[in-house]
């Protein structure tokens, strides 16, 4: 009997060899997206540490240090309460009307930071400081501990809890010891996004007198056009937030949360409030007034009050920032590909180390990114010094995570097998992919574009420093009327910020709660 050897085509995965020109292609990214990075480094070469050191430890550093930890510190937990707090309240409990009290809590991710902290500042005028922060910050970003407490309750297994239960222990220690520790990826992974938010934010700070590195490094720019105060500045903000990096990463540790099975097939019985439903009723309306009702009624209050919609520059802001956004969006998308797929289809060490580098990038406050490609653009490539191509490069540079997670979970579930299948036809490798695996990633495109898209239109600082001469963005626009304290010219901005972004936050809710109910 004569045996034969049938050679199947090895399919991508772990182990498998990435093709040369994808390396190449990705190593170029990779480079490009550690710019900042490396302006961080520059400024303490090209400065030296003699004449850095009298820089960083002065009285003021020690000011702004203290401001911003503090500001970390105290709004990572209590974005942390109101977020997971909400998402169980929604998700695990009798609260009467679930659906609407889900939406109100993602509510004020469609109102810019700096909007919010406009309406509170035109409504309470006397905001300052460290409670103020607190105060704008919170209601802003705590949406982003929600989604993902959100997506993770929906998704947990509630035979774990019914166990619980049956063990003789009550509703509160069963969240505290079944649930939360099941949430704890999700609580890592907001927290640290609402940290470095925390560091990066401009406009929302300097609304309400409140200095942090990063308003101080845009008044010393403004002053020295980025010196070495600056650049000291930017030094300890980059150490900070590659040090919450760090720490996000040894915190999640190694433990596994992922269950065998598909678990009990039905839904968790929800935990019935009792006298507890109208201070869980008050609390959430409290919290949708503060942070939605508040900002949206102070705008509305200025629209009405003068004549704004009348402004000339309006339709070319509008038209600029999306343009602007658009490129910015389209940029990432192509970008995150390679690395997307790089990770998906050829995981490895060489894998995350080019996906690690997307992260370092964006973990960098937009103006540090900002000072760095003036730098670079000036010194190196001075033609491209304000022009529209920088802006989106810092675009891509601050928001390719945004792009490179949907679309590495969109590669990801695309079966290799059907591509294998098209090539079997005799279609060359890219041609089977861009007629079976492009149109299964569309969904996966759409919302990275989508979600980059939304930061880059209500981005402040990277626009300020980066647009070319007479470039107006409603988000400089509303900067440039509400600094001037001409509220009522600011309003229309603020309006069209907020209708931008309804469609990519709605996006982001429907995704979540997809994601949980798998």
């Amino acid at each position: 009997m004569t045996v034969t050897s049938v050679q199947t085509p090895r399919r991508a995965g772990r182990g498998s060899r990435p093709p040369a020109a994808l390396v190449v292609v990705a190593a170029a990214l990779a480079a490009v997206l550690l710019v900042p990075l490396g302006y961080v480094v520059s400024v303490v070469l090209d400065v030296g540490w003699d004449a850095l050191e009298p820089l960083i430890f002065r009285p003021r550093v020690g000011e702004l240090l203290v401001n911003t930890v503090a500001l970390v510190l105290l709004g990572v937990p209590l974005t942390v309460l109101l977020g997971v707090g909400g998402a169980w309240l929604v998700e695990r409990t009798t609260l009467p009307a679930r659906r609407f009290w889900a939406v109100v809590l993602v509510a004020p991710l469609a109102i810019p930071a700096f909007v919010s902290s406009y309406g509170w500042a035109s409504a309470v005028p006397s905001i300052h400081g460290l409670s103020g922060g607190l105060l704008v910050s919170v209601l802003a970003y705590y949406p982003l501990v929600y989604l993902p407490a959100m997506a993770a309750i929906r998704g947990l297994d509630p035979a774990l809890e019914e166990s619980a239960r049956s063990l003789g222990l009550g509703s509160w220690a069963v969240f505290g010891r079944v649930v939360l520790p099941q949430l704890r990826l999700a609580i890592l992974g907001g927290g640290l996004i609402v940290a470095l938010h925390l560091l990066a934010e401009y406009g929302a700070f300097a609304f309400i007198r409140f200095d942090t590195f990063t308003t101080a490094i845009v008044v010393q720019y403004q002053s020295t056009f980025a010196g070495p105060a600056a650049g000291a500045l930017g030094v300890v903000l980059s150490v900070l937030c590659l040090t919450l990096l760090v720490a996000e990463a040894g915190a999640r540790g190694r433990a596994r949360y992922a269950r065998v099975g598909s678990g009990a097939a039905r839904a968790a019985v929800p935990q019935r409030l009792g006298a507890f439903t109208p201070l869980a009723l008050l609390g959430l309306a409290a919290l949708g007034v503060a942070a939605v009702a508040v900002p949206l009624a102070s705008v509305v209050r200025w629209l009405a009050r003068g004549d704004g919609w009348a402004q000339p520059e309006l339709p070319s802001a509008l038209t600029q920032t999306v343009l602007l956004a658009g490129g910015g969006a389209l940029a990432a998308v192509l970008v995150a590909l390679p690395l997307a797929w790089l990770t998906a289809r050829h995981p490895g060490p060489l894998a995350r180390l080019f996906e690690g580098t997307s992260y370092v990038a964006a973990s960098l406050p937009a103006i540090i990114v900002a000072l760095a490609l003036v730098t670079v653009t000036l010194r190196v490539l001075p033609g491209l010094y304000q022009t529209a191509f920088t802006v989106v490069l810092a675009y891509v540079m601050i928001f390719l995570p945004r792009a490179l997670v949907p679309l590495r979970s969109g590669i990801a579930q695309a079966p290799v097998a059907l591509e294998e299948m098209a090539r079997s036809l005799g279609n060359p490798p890219l041609v089977a992919r861009l007629r079976v695996t492009l149109p299964l990633l569309v969904p996966s495109l759409a919302a990275g574009a989508a979600l980059v898209g939304l930061g880059a239109a209500n981005e402040l600082t990277a626009t300020l420093l980066l647009a070319p001469t007479g470039t107006r963005t409603l988000a400089t626009q509303f900067w440039s009327q509400a600094s001037a304290i001409d509220y009522p010219a600011a309003a229309p901005y603020a309006v069209l910020l907020i209708l931008l972004s309804v469609p990519a936050v709605a996006l982001m809710f429907v995704q979540s709660r997809r994601w949980g109910a798998r």
